[in-house]
């Protein structure tokens, strides 16, 4: 939903880039498209022909490093610092190869475009974010640029109103927790071999554990049938042992017969000759 109204913000700014045919125009552009309302991916208007004609132009080529900053930039490049302890943090590089500060090199920017591009920056932070290295009020307000908690507190409201982001402020203990991050930011071009090899290694991994998981099944799967097995032997061997011992029981019970009936024949005999006397 969010990439949908993104979009069609961006549609109208797409439509003029068509009739953008001086360099001057399509600056303006650029300017109109970063400081607008809901507008938050411009990767479509980095490639539309006018646009890509800044490149090349010596008095307004800034506006479309302007535009790159916007579509993957981050304060802090635009700032050029990566304040300690987020320099771990992915950061999108630009095509610019200037290392020096791009603020003193770009057009002046305004305060909407001051806010989207620290909220831009704000959605490239809480989407590196993990439970063990959550985003702590300092370590933002420095990647900000922002002078007090409150205007933090007030940067993150926005982004939660706009639906860049879901967050809960923890003004206790200084922490922004993230909820979901809506996908907003346009790839740099050069992530894309990067992302490639990440997911390489995750699947390169996957492979791995299932290759563990089916072991592990195995092994599991032929100690449950030799238990099986052993079972069944047992039940085999005690359901021999009843056998056998219900025969020597019916045999001895048979003995005990032939012996009462011998005894019972002798005692008759013993009275008939009591009776002849």
């Amino acid at each position: 939903m969010e990439q949908t109204r993104a979009i069609n913000a961006l549609a109208p700014f797409l439509a003029l880039s068509k009739s953008a045919t001086s360099a001057r125009a399509a600056a303006d552009l650029v300017t109109q498209a970063t400081s607008a309302a809901h507008t938050y991916v411009f990767g479509e208007l980095l490639q539309t022909p006018n646009i890509q004609s800044l490149r090349d132009d010596a008095q307004y080529r800034n506006y479309y490093t302007l535009l790159e900053l916007f579509a993957w930039g981050t304060w802090a490049e635009y700032q050029g610092t990566l304040p300690h302890p987020l320099q771990s943090l992915p950061c999108f590089r630009l095509t610019c190869s200037a290392q020096t500060a791009l603020a003193s090199t770009l057009p002046s920017l305004s305060q909407s475009q001051e806010h989207k591009l620290r909220q831009l920056t704000l959605l490239t932070l809480a989407a590196t974010t993990t439970n063990n290295n959550p985003l702590t009020y300092t370590n933002l307000q420095s990647a900000l640029s922002l002078d007090s908690p409150l205007a933090l507190e007030r940067l993150v409201t926005d982004a939660i109103y706009a639906d860049l982001l879901t967050a809960t402020l923890n003004p206790a203990q200084g922490i922004v927790a993230i909820s979901s991050v809506a996908a907003l930011r346009d790839l740099n071009p050069g992530s894309v071999t990067r992302m490639m090899a990440s997911l390489d290694a995750w699947s390169g991994r996957c492979d791995d554990v299932l290759k563990d998981l089916e072991a592990q099944m195995k092994s599991v799967m032929e100690a449950a049938e030799r238990r099986t097995n052993e079972e069944a032997m047992r039940a085999e061997q005690v359901h021999r042992a009843e056998a056998n011992g219900k025969k020597s029981d019916d045999t001895a019970d048979d003995a005990m017969e032939v012996d009462d009936g011998g005894q019972k024949m002798g005692g008759k005999k013993r009275g008939l000759g009591l009776r002849k006397r």
